[in-house]
Parts: structure tokens; C-alpha cells; sequence
């Protein structure tokens, strides 16, 4: 097929979307399909046109646009098929505060937490860091988890330990002009589960590098800088269990095609944290490797991901 394969953006998170771009171009050739790059920086509005010529559209966008739905949203208007969510699932994913509020409705496990929109931060002027919180109390106490509420790849995300540093933590990512979100900090192990085409994958346990409290960028995208063991060296009760969780927050969110949730696992109780909609892609990435013990190497992972999506499903 004539592919465009879509990828960079101008998110925080543009070098891993170009950086997996390659692998995936250098798969779809060797699989007979002429491939195009394109990327959404060079002009999103060139898009209509563009696509025209093309049979299927590839998406490796990380961040808005891509996880936002945006750019699904336009594909769907001009009628051209693509892999995984459509618009509605992509953004209830990439919002964290509202996917965590449908885990919540449907009965899943997941960290409380405390939304801060950037409008509150803008709305307190020159206040001191120490009292911006005071008119929305957090309802739970330390350790926390302070991370924008869009985004991924564990960017500008921080562990606070003490109450009294949390309001400027929260501040300094208002100051960014986005959403916060602050989630009460879980201890245990890091456990990922990818699901593809109605199934739930292999469990990949992860163990971040040295120094390193959470699996952060470094560590997802440094070869060597975490352990990542799959199939997770967990009791199948367990293992079955958060396999049925990633099915189901992948229904709850209308999600389609492919999607990777990830947890924290505690004495026993996966929390869920949230689910990717556009999994990463590079040499390093969870899905590629999960797929690969479930039986699909690379280039069959990628022509199962095109069949879904020429099937809508």
C-alpha cells in the first residue's frame, strides 16, 4: 500500500516520535509498502490535500497532536483508515483526570488524586507558592506524584515528598501554562500491559536504573537504564488479573486497536495509572517487546496493527 506514516509534532515529546519513525518506516518498506514521512511541524494544514494520495495512514505521534485525537479527528472527516483510537478515546486517555474519573465510575483501582487547572494558578496573580493550594486543599497527604495532566514519556514529572514543597511543585508546571495533576505516591514495582486486537499481551515488570525512583524518561529511552522482564515473573492469578483490568479500562475508554496500560503493583493490588493510546515504538519501547514473546516480531506487530485498522477495529 501507499502508507503515510505520521510522526514528530511539536510536542515534548517530538525526538521519541521520530526516533521510532524509523524503525517503523524501515519495517513497512521491507514489507513491500511505499512510505512517505510526514510531519505535522512542517504544516498540519497541508494534511487534507496530502492524504488524498495515500491508502492508510501510520500514526507515531506521541503527545497533541496525536494522542489529543486531533489528528484522527481529520483523518475520519477525509476517510482515510489508521491504526488505533479514534478521536473520543484518544483524548479521554491522554487526560488523565477524566480517564482516572471512568476508571473510578467502573470500579477500577487507581491512586486518588487532585486535579489543578491552569486557570486556578493564573487566577491567584503574584500569591506565594506556599498558599496557592489553599483554596483547593489536597485531600490526601504525602508522599505525591506531580505531573502534567496531558502528556507522556514521564516528562516533567515529580515525586514530592513533603507537604510543604508540593504547592511549588504544582506551580512551577501552571507557570508551563498546562494542567496539573497530583497523584498520592504508591509504593511497589511498575508493571505494563499491552492489549492488541481484543487480547491482552505478556506483563512487562519494570525495574528503573540506579538512582532513578520512577520509571522516567531516561529510563524508557536509555538501553540498559531499567530492567524490563517479561513475561513479569508474577503468580498467574495475578498476571490474569491485571490483564483483565488493561481489557477492561481499555473498553471503559472506547478505545480500539491497541493500547498499553500501566500500573503500580502493591502487596498484591495493581493500580492503574493510565493507558496509552499511540504506545512508543522505539527499539526500547514495551509493546514492541510484548508483543515479541506473545509471538509477533516487529514486522508482524505493524502488519497486525494495519489490518486492524483497515477493519476500523
Amino acid at each position: 500500500m501507499r502508507i503515510l506514516l505520521i510522526a514528530g509534532g511539536w510536542s515534548d515529546e517530538r525526538e521519541v516520535s521520530l526516533s521510532g519513525a524509523v524503525g517503523i518506516e524501515a519495517s513497512l518498506r521491507r514489507q513491500g509498502h511505499a512510505v512517505t514521512l510526514f510531519d505535522p511541524r512542517d504544516g498540519l494544514t497541508r494534511l487534507p490535500q496530502l492524504v488524498e494520495d495515500f491508502d492508510f495512514a501510520f500514526l507515531n505521534l506521541h503527545g497533541a497532536p496525536g494522542e489529543d485525537g486531533l489528528v484522527q479527528a481529520m483523518l475520519d472527516r477525509l476517510g482515510k483508515p489508521y491504526q488505533g483510537s479514534g478521536p473520543a478515546g484518544s483524548i479521554l486517555a491522554l487526560d488523565k483526570a477524566a480517564s482516572k474519573a471512568l476508571f473510578v465510575q467502573n470500579n477500577l483501582a487507581t491512586p486518588p488524586w487532585l486535579f489543578v487547572p491552569v486557570r486556578f494558578g493564573s487566577n491567584h496573580g503574584d500569591r506565594p507558592g506556599s498558599d496557592l493550594l489553599a483554596d483547593m486543599p489536597c485531600p490526601f497527604g504525602p508522599p505525591y506524584v506531580v505531573k502534567p495532566n496531558l502528556g507522556g514519556s514521564s516528562l516533567g514529572i515529580e515525586v514530592v515528598r513533603e507537604h510543604g514543597v508540593l504547592a511549588p511543585a504544582v506551580e512551577k508546571i501552571l507557570r508551563e501554562g498546562r494542567d496539573v495533576l497530583v497523584e498520592q505516591y504508591q509504593p511497589g514495582v511498575e508493571v505494563t500491559c499491552s492489549v492488541l486486537g481484543g487480547e491482552a499481551l505478556p506483563l512487562i515488570l519494570i525495574r528503573p536504573g540506579e538512582g532513578a525512583t520512577f520509571f522516567d524518561y531516561d529510563s524508557k529511552y536509555v538501553p540498559g537504564r531499567a530492567e524490563e522482564i517479561c513475561p513479569a515473573p508474577l503468580p498467574g492469578d495475578v498476571s490474569r488479573a491485571i490483564q483483565a483490568v488493561a481489557l477492561h479500562a481499555h473498553r471503559v475508554l472506547g478505545l480500539r486497536g491497541y493500547s498499553r496500560a500501566d500500573f503500580i503493583l502493591h502487596e498484591g493490588q495493581a493500580h492503574l495509572l493510565e493507558v496509552n493510546t499511540l504506545p512508543g515504538m522505539t527499539a526500547t519501547s514495551l509493546l514492541p517487546q510484548a508483543a515479541a514473546v506473545h509471538g509477533l516480531d516487529f514486522d508482524h506487530l505493524l502488519a497486525r496493527l494495519i489490518e486492524l485498522g483497515m477493519r476500523g477495529c
